[in-house]
């Protein structure tokens, strides 16, 4: 998949997400086949480029090109000038972000709550692509609800204005992430706009890849919630789409080599009290399933300390490999 002068890997994006798609996980899931990996999302307000959490946010040291960064605001100028600074940090490609259903976003006119005033809309698209001379790309939903689906207009709108590449949660605002995914939307989107159309929502593995894929006519696929605490999952869809054969299941001991590094690369980029806290959800999904998670997890989510949840990791893993030498 081409977005500008990038030539991606594969045809699969990991989606950005508030407080998991931080510069760690984004590199996890690019040495696991992801072919793009898209920031958390960074306001378009500049007197939150100081904090600590933007910061990091901005924070695209080691990773592989292009750099994708997810801006979020409802001012065309503002969007504009988060765009020229994130571009001067490293970014290579802007996302802008329409499709966040979060009440704390959709109250302040930003996120989907965009998809309401089209006017706005284009306005800020133009605003942004004007602005800067990497791709810009947008993330929008179906519409604001049922009632109001929008995607096909936004589309071309977005396209008039010089917008790459277009991501599509198949579901409206008012469903946040109820029912099921609309991918008849998305596939009126594709044959409305000539921009490659990634669609995402509900995709979980390599079956449902190839169905989405086929339903819809998208260029591409975008994974958010079905990668936490399974990033190989972008290898095992890139493998079965080129192939037609299904992977097996990564064994407990490379689940915990990928743990281990995933936790090790949190320590080292937030610090010791900090870190501990991130990786505690972490820990959760990737255990989850295993025999003996759920007290595994209790034990987990009271450690104060990195010895304390790596001595924890490695007693619960060697329990894990042991039943499984045992039952082997």
């Amino acid at each position: 998949m081409q977005i500008g002068p990038y030539s991606l890997p594969n045809n699969l994006v990991l989606a950005p997400m508030a407080g998991v798609t931080d510069r760690p996980f984004r590199q996890l899931c690019r040495e696991l086949g992801a072919g793009l990996a898209v920031s958390e999302m960074v306001s378009s307000n500049s007197l939150l480029w100081g904090s600590a959490k933007t910061r990091r946010r901005a924070d695209h040291r080691g990773e592989p090109e292009p750099k994708a960064v997810q801006i979020a605001g409802a001012d065309p100028a503002m969007m504009a000038a988060a765009a020229r600074h994130n571009v001067e940090q490293g970014a290579q490609i802007i996302d802008i972000n329409m499709g966040c259903p979060a009440k704390k976003v959709c109250n302040v006119m930003a996120g989907s709550a965009l998809l309401r005033d089209e006017r706005r809309v284009a306005e800020i698209l133009e605003a942004v692509v004007q602005a800067v001379e990497v791709p810009v790309t947008l993330k929008i939903r179906t519409g604001w609800d049922r009632a109001h689906r929008n995607a096909v207009a936004v589309a071309r709108i977005a396209e008039a204005a010089g917008v790459q590449a277009l991501a599509v949660h198949g579901r409206t605002r008012a469903c946040a992430y109820r029912g099921e995914a609309e991918y008849e939307t998305i596939a009126a989107v594709v044959d409305a706009v000539g921009i490659p159309v990634i669609a995402n929502g509900d995709i979980d593995g390599p079956t449902k890849a190839r169905a989405v894929l086929e339903a819809t006519g998208a260029a591409g696929l975008m994974i958010g919630r079905a990668a936490q605490g399974r990033p190989w999952i972008f290898r095992e869809i890139d493998h079965f789409l080129r192939t037609g054969e299904r992977l097996p299941p990564p064994p407990v001991a490379e689940i915990r080599a990928l743990m281990e590094r995933h936790l090790q690369r949190l320590y080292a980029f937030y610090g010791e009290a900090t870190g501990v806290r991130v990786a505690r959800k972490h820990i959760a999904w990737y255990s989850k399933g295993q025999p003996g998670g759920a007290r595994f997890r209790d034990r987990v989510n009271r450690a104060e300390t990195v010895a304390e949840q790596l001595a924890l990791m490695a007693a619960f893993f060697d329990r894990l490999e042991a039943a499984g030498a045992l039952a082997a």
